[in-house]
């Protein structure tokens, strides 16, 4: 008999305007029962700096490929951030998410040449914490749903993985996972309206409660003055190009290596085949390339609340001004302590289990770091904090 927690995320109340991230009426605390599948590129900054920005990106949304396809791509709640991911699980797909982060740990090695950590905690360790992890569906189109997490217990769970517990191990050499629908096909998309920044922005020890909303709140406010809420895909989706870069990473995801060649050449078909339709307007079967197109940019996830205010926005001079300014003066109330990375373009990863139906989802991060780079600049804050807090206790 299945598990009714299992419908736990399908059955949230949705919202639809993103300023609910801040309406804790909207979250929903994860069952006890339930688990945190999470994983983070080692030293993805170094990777990153070396040029392998899309390496980083195709490693994070892997591992969410490859749990939700271990799922039989249930809908379950998860969190892209970039250089790694998180996605919740019910107790009942334990030993096969188990087994996919073994698989997707080694073939990130194998194939990507990067380092993956990779754990699974406990929603009973989280809460033995004193922490919790509460979840909210919200829907930035009618095909998908993403989610958002507060409680704290998601960047526990993150600290507890990088300091070696609950570690899930690698598989054996050449074992793989099933990654059906990851996909990395579109050129980086040029910022329209000034530049790409990718903010991050956590609560700091003054910052749990209405003051950090009131300032998320205003982040927000901020960015929607521009066109399409700073979103850095165009309305009608980024214009097809006969662009092959991707193709080399698909092929790593979905074809062993003796058949690696013949799937690559079907990826370049399909990336020849959408452009043809797309320029004369053409449709094949069901496939409209433009309805393709603008579902993609509608069904974008360029931003989320994952225990903090993370967003990878295309906005001008002048509004990035006034958001900078809001976050200086919010952590220096110790409202909340921010990392912010600016490049001139965004990076789009995929998730397309058919072309064929409309609920496909594309992950935004900024195409030179983004997430990570901002995320090491909000490390290197708080590492000079502690170091003055430090220092200044040594003062007799």
């Amino acid at each position: 008999m299945a598990d009714p927690n299992d419908d736990f995320f399908r059955a949230l109340p949705v919202f639809t305007h993103f300023e609910g991230v801040t309406d804790s009426s909207n979250y929903r605390p994860l069952p006890d029962d339930w688990l945190l599948a999470v994983a983070d590129i080692v030293s993805s900054t170094n990777a990153i700096a070396a040029g392998h920005y899309k390496s980083v990106n195709m490693a994070g949304a892997s591992v969410i490929s490859a749990v939700l396809n271990a799922l039989d791509k249930g809908d379950y709640p998860f969190v892209f951030g970039g250089d790694g991911a998180l996605v919740a699980i019910p107790s009942s797909g334990k030993t096969r998410v188990r087994e996919a982060l073994s698989a997707v740990r080694t073939w990130v090695t194998e194939e990507l040449q990067l380092s993956l950590r990779t754990a699974l905690v406990p929603m009973a360790d989280v809460r033995a914490e004193g922490l919790d992890v509460r979840v909210a569906r919200f829907s930035p189109s009618d095909f998908v749903s993403y989610a958002m997490f507060a409680g704290g217990g998601a960047s526990w769970a993150e600290r507890q993985m990088k300091a070696g517990r609950f570690t899930v191990e690698a598989a054996a050499p050449e074992t793989r996972p099933d990654l059906t629908g990851l996909s990395c096909r579109w050129n980086p998309i040029k910022a329209h309206n000034g530049e790409i920044v990718s903010i991050i922005a956590v609560p700091d020890q003054a910052g749990s409660g209405p003051e950090f909303r009131r300032l998320v709140t205003d982040i927000i406010a901020i960015s929607a003055e521009q066109n399409r809420d700073g979103h850095p895909v165009p309305v009608e989706g980024p214009t097809p190009t006969l662009a092959f870069k991707g193709a080399e990473f698909e092929a790593r995801a979905t074809a062993p290596l003796t058949n690696r060649w013949r799937r690559k050449l079907a990826i370049a078909a399909q990336i020849v085949l959408v452009y043809i339709l797309d320029k004369f307007g053409i449709r094949a079967a069901t496939f409209d390339a433009k309805i393709y197109r603008s579902d993609l940019a509608a069904n974008s996830d360029f931003r989320k609340f994952d225990d903090g205010l993370k967003m990878t926005i295309d906005v001008d001079a002048a509004h990035l001004s006034r958001i900078e300014a809001r976050l200086r003066a919010a952590e220096a109330e110790a409202v909340c302590r921010y990392g912010l990375h600016r490049q001139d373009s965004a990076l789009m990863t995929c998730f397309v289990p058919t072309p064929l139906m409309r609920d496909h989802m594309h992950f935004i991060d900024g195409a030179s770091g983004g997430y990570a780079m901002a995320a090491m600049a909000l490390r290197k804050k708080l590492r000079d904090s502690e170091a003055a807090t430090l220092s200044s206790s040594d003062v007799p």
